[in-house]
């Protein structure tokens, strides 16, 4: 079946910030905590439960703190991000095809702002979902039941695109399309594999074929 709304995850799916998020975690981490924590320890729960949860494992009494810093650090990081190679096109194709696009992110509102000003995003999706805009975020369903909700789709024909197994446990749990993509560089692709994606695919480009 054709997926007339496909949703997208932000970073790692459509632009190119894992390394941005890396450097800010390195940040908040050793400014607050004046610890050095594995990077893969500080990458773990990337995409998924926000960034206050994110921040809980790694010290729960300095959660506030923690953010903070962490948001501070990465708005200035966001003025060199970039689309991964071939996402635009990807976009600008489905828009001619008369699907309906939305994001579905973690991120807050502020920095999903600035990257659709800096990238000029802002023409290509009907619906932008953040964790500004759920109480409960990926994995659980809810922020992609807000997008469809407010462009009237339907959970039988759309489907979702991520990075992360959050994104993927998201999209089973809310009964859409799951596929994973492997370009991100934010988790390994066996943590992916391990919540079996309706679809995997290697470029943008292939999205085309399973949408």
């Amino acid at each position: 079946m054709r997926s007339e709304s496909v949703l997208f995850d932000l970073d790692g799916t459509l632009i190119d910030s894992g390394p941005l998020i890396l450097a800010s975690f390195r940040h908040a981490t050793r400014t607050v905590l004046a610890r050095t924590i594995p990077d893969a320890e500080l990458m773990a729960g990337v995409g998924g439960h926000g960034l206050d949860a994110q921040m809980r494992e790694f010290d729960e009494e300095r959660v506030e703190e923690l953010t903070r810093v962490y948001r501070e650090h990465n708005l200035l990081q966001y003025e060199n991000v970039q689309l991964f190679s071939g996402v635009r096109d990807l976009l600008e194709e489905l828009r001619s095809q008369d699907r309906t696009l939305g994001v579905v992110t973690v991120k807050g509102r502020a920095a999903v702002e600035l990257t659709f000003e800096l990238l000029d995003l802002a023409d290509l999706f009907e619906v932008v979902i953040t964790s500004d805009d759920t109480d409960r975020q990926k994995p659980e369903p809810d922020p992609i039941y807000a997008a469809l909700e407010r462009v009237d789709g339907s959970v039988a024909s759309a489907a979702y695109v991520g990075d992360a197994p959050f994104d993927i446990q998201a999209a089973k749990a809310a009964g859409v399309m799951a596929i994973a993509v492997t370009w991100g560089g934010i988790h390994p692709v066996a943590r992916l594999e391990r919540e079996k994606p309706d679809a995997f695919v290697s470029t943008p480009g292939e999205i085309l074929d399973v949408v």
